[in-house]
């Protein structure tokens, strides 16, 4: 019986019983420096797991230059394909003198057999792969399964529904016979909202008696959500709707009612209740305090076993909460409807997780009257130090006159920096076109970004100079196609994560798409008929493995600088984090290809 480590996925997919065979089942064999082990096209004898050694995934039908299509090393597994499909589609060779543990392909399949997800394994796509690296993270408390896949029908209540005759009395008389907080009112075939709340400032502000009619103090804007989606999908619309109730409808059908109380009390880690601190926050100290235990709640996140995308969903969510909070305790409100406070770079893509610089800007209107609006800008700035957002070291910030101005000025600047084209011009571009309004009147912005798609959106040739900076980083692949193995580590924001985000974004801006995040950019090209839907499929998981691994670095030494937080040793990951990694780093490879042919920057 061989002593071989079997911690690692995929043979945690096995019991002790599975593993005690694929001990007692394994062999060691030996290979020397240019031995072929699994010859293409050959039926595999063998499951082949790399003990000492590196060997080579060669396509002998490719030119000698380009052949080389993967690397394997320590702790890699090959040969399952040539078993599960009949035969190998590449051919793997020895690149020095190897050692490897070989699992004989009959306990193979006999495995696979016994043991369905082993098999599934093998035959998962990236997306699939990266979902049994989420889930082996997860460590306990609540986990993948029951934190993310929680279904709202799990969590809803039955609906308290009464007709427009009611009167508020009899409102009141309901809601203490239910021992509810709310109750929904329909009037004219829609539904209304009324809490005990409204009910209180009814009779109190309003002047209404108890015989008026309860759909009086109704709230009839309602944020919806169905049966199926997922409880935490209810608990970023709470947060970004800034309401503590969303109504289940199915099918037009009203189904019930999920508070914000359910929703924390379901997940019960008090990590979540940072989302209930922020909306009951009722001055600066109060927001600081919440604002400071995001850090916190992104690393329950991750240790919970919690796909990025979602926790980016709700970060972002109470990231614009906080903001917003701030601005309205800093900015007096006669402003709010004749400005807005945008944000850029990630924060305004929607995927920041951690909180990173500053970086945001002011839109005025062209009538508007503020004379104050410098101090009013510093007095902001300062006050988003405080609650941890740290100032912008290339000071694009609102305390930076040159980051506020009216629409018209905005337009002109855009004009300007398009007809000029140099580096920070173009980034000054692709840093309005990430612009996401996070406070006052979005529609200010959206004047802008329309003026930026008409100026830029047909212009070949800006397109083209603005492409080109997703080439700008190489990629961190060997001329064999394996991982470069640096003892710094390989950078994975410039040779991974900035050439999809940005070459997104530039064919995003052709084709006039406002939606500012990475993959609703991938989703909306897919509609228009730009990409095909493997490929954003392929790009999405990529971008989500890349940032994933790069936060797994910044929460494992926060107090590093910025360029460290973005290197990931190689050395340091398993087997399947360097195979998804190494797999992330191709299909970026051939992105940057694509763009390359796309705007025509093989000629530049």
């Amino acid at each position: 019986m061989v002593d071989v480590d079997l911690s690692q996925l995929p043979f945690t997919l096995l019991d002790d019983t599975g593993r005690e065979h694929v001990r007692r089942g394994m062999d060691l064999a030996y290979f020397d420096r240019d031995d072929i082990i699994l010859e293409m096209g050959e039926q595999g004898a063998y499951v082949f797991l790399i003990h000492k050694g590196d060997v080579a995934e060669i396509d002998p039908s490719l030119p000698a230059a380009s052949a080389h299509i993967g690397h394997y090393t320590a702790g890699d597994l090959f040969g399952a394909i040539s078993i599960l499909n009949g035969k190998s589609r590449y051919r793997f060779q020895a690149e020095q003198e190897c050692l490897c543990y070989i699992m004989p392909s009959l306990l193979f399949s006999q495995l696979c057999r016994q043991y369905p997800p082993f098999e599934q394994f093998f035959r998962q796509s990236l997306a699939h792969k990266a979902r049994w690296l989420t889930e082996k993270r997860a460590d306990g408390g609540v986990t993948m399964a029951g934190f993310m896949l929680a279904r709202i029908s799990e969590c809803m209540r039955a609906p308290l529904l009464m007709d427009a005759s009611t009167t508020i009395a009899g409102a009141v008389e309901k809601l203490n016979e239910s021992h509810a907080d709310s109750l929904l009112v329909e009037t004219q075939g829609k539904l209304g909202m009324v809490t005990k709340t409204d009910l209180l400032n009814g009779l109190v502000v309003s002047g209404f008696t108890p015989a008026t009619l309860v759909d009086q103090v109704a709230h009839f804007s309602l944020v919806t959500v169905t049966p199926e989606q997922y409880l935490f999908e209810a608990l970023v619309l709470m947060t970004q709707h800034k309401v503590t109730r969303v109504v289940v409808m199915e099918q037009a059908a009203l189904k019930g009612v999920v508070e914000l109380t359910d929703v924390l009390s379901y997940f019960s880690s008090r990590s979540y209740v940072v989302s209930l601190q922020v909306e009951q926050a009722d001055d600066l100290e109060t927001l600081a305090v919440a604002s400071h235990r995001t850090p916190e709640l992104v690393t329950a996140l991750m240790a919970q076993g919690v796909k990025l995308n979602f926790a980016m969903d709700l970060l972002a969510a109470l990231n614009g909460r906080i903001m917003s909070k701030a601005w309205d305790f800093v900015i007096n409100e006669e402003h709010h409807q004749h400005s807005c406070l945008m944000v850029m770079g990630s924060e305004g893509r929607g995927e920041q997780i951690l909180k990173t610089d500053q970086d945001n800007g002011l839109i005025l209107d062209d009538d508007a009257q503020w004379p104050s609006v410098a101090d009013d800008m510093q007095a902001l700035t300062e006050t988003l130090i405080k609650l941890g957002y740290p100032p912008c070291p290339g000071n694009i910030m609102v305390s930076n006159p040159e980051w506020v101005a009216s629409v018209s000025q905005w337009k002109k600047r855009i004009a300007q920096w398009a007809n000029v084209r140099d580096g920070d011009s173009l980034m000054r571009l692709a840093i309005m076109l990430d612009a996401h309004s996070m406070a006052g009147n979005p529609c200010l912005l959206e004047s802008v970004r329309e003026a930026l798609f008409e100026r830029c959106a047909r212009d070949e040739i800006l397109l083209s100079y603005f492409a080109r900076a997703a080439l700008r980083f190489s990629t961190p692949l060997t001329l064999f196609g394996s991982l470069k193995k640096p003892q710094h580590g390989i950078d994975i924001k410039k040779g991974g994560i900035f050439p999809i985000v940005h070459g997104v974004r530039t064919m995003a801006l052709e084709r006039r798409i406002s939606v500012t995040s990475t993959l609703g950019r991938l989703t909306a090209l897919v509609d228009d008929g730009r990409l095909e839907r493997r490929t954003a499929d392929d790009l999405g998981e990529a971008l989500s493995l890349l940032t994933e691994l790069r936060l797994k670095q910044q929460l494992s030494g926060q107090d590093m600088d910025d360029a460290r937080s973005n290197h990931v040793v190689v050395q340091e990951l398993s087997s399947l984090e360097r195979d998804l990694l190494r797999e992330s780093l191709h299909i970026v490879k051939d992105f940057k290809q694509r763009l390359s042919y796309r705007y025509h920057l093989e000629y530049s």
